[in-house]
């Protein structure tokens, strides 16, 4: 297990370093940085679905669309986005010479936009709020937390699974201690160098949504990749799986610390 701990944080050390920069840096920046992520996770999934033929330009296009509709923007306005979204995939089908299956194609395309697409958008709806950069990185580091301390958990005291059809890997006492790990270390984390303005009962509720929501994305990412036959949804993170793998949870969890903390921080 120790030998495991290394790896991971030898290879997480790059993304720590990217995440630090970006999202202190913010505006323009983080937009970009948050794009390029989303991109490569896209590109990702309709890799795995590749059967489906979806229209990976629309896919890319909405992406950024969304985030640039978020940084300059209102959040109203991504619906719009969703549904031009729908024209610009359904256009691009058209001048295809191959339109067989094409409507496995658009709802394969849509999948990411709205799965992906919209989760990176609310990242930088995030980074945009009052104290947004010390938010995003509350929400990254429970989010990793959680799933940390869920993978040790099960391994340690795990007996009963958790979804045996979707990831018989994961158990009940594992998620259990994500949950607990993730919402004090978001709650640890705030009260180390946020505490003039965020409050513990505060920091409690979006450390707690933050922790339940990280192994909801997680279940997600593993439903779509059993379903396709896939383990790993790519390479990019050498023997640990693809951008998608380790974002998975951070898809669900960056929406959930939006709202939640727009609920909350008044």
């Amino acid at each position: 297990m120790r030998g495991e701990t290394f790896r991971r944080v030898v290879q997480a050390v790059p993304a720590i370093v990217f995440a630090i920069v970006i999202v202190g840096e913010g505006g323009l920046v983080f937009a970009l940085g948050v794009i390029a992520i989303g991109i490569i996770c896209m590109h990702e999934l309709y890799r795995m679905m590749r059967r489906a033929r979806p229209i990976d330009l629309a896919g890319f296009l909405a992406l950024a669309a969304l985030c640039l509709t978020a940084l300059y923007g209102r959040r109203s306005q991504l619906v719009l986005v969703i549904v031009l979204a729908l024209a610009v995939t359904f256009l691009l089908a058209l001048v295809r010479e191959r339109r067989r299956d094409v409507a496995w194609g658009i709802a394969a395309t849509m999948l990411g936009i709205v799965w992906i697409g919209l989760a990176i958008a609310h990242a930088i709806l995030l980074r945009q709020l009052p104290h947004g950069g010390g938010l995003m990185l509350d929400v990254l580091i429970g989010t990793f937390i959680a799933d940390t301390v869920a993978y040790f958990g099960g391994r340690a005291w795990g007996r009963r699974q958790l979804a045996p059809r979707i990831s018989p890997n994961k158990t009940v006492e594992g998620l259990v201690s994500g949950i607990v790990g993730g919402t004090f270390a978001f709650w640890l984390f705030g009260l180390a160098y946020q505490h003039e303005w965020f409050h513990g009962g505060d920091r409690l509720i979006i450390g707690l949504a933050v922790a339940i929501f990280a192994p909801l994305g997680d279940l997600f990412e593993s439903m779509i990749k059993r379903d396709l036959g896939v383990k790993d949804t790519g390479r990019f993170f050498g023997a640990h799986g693809g951008a998608l793998d380790r974002l998975d949870a951070v898809l669900f969890t960056v929406v959930a610390g939006y709202y939640v903390s727009v609920a909350v921080l008044r």
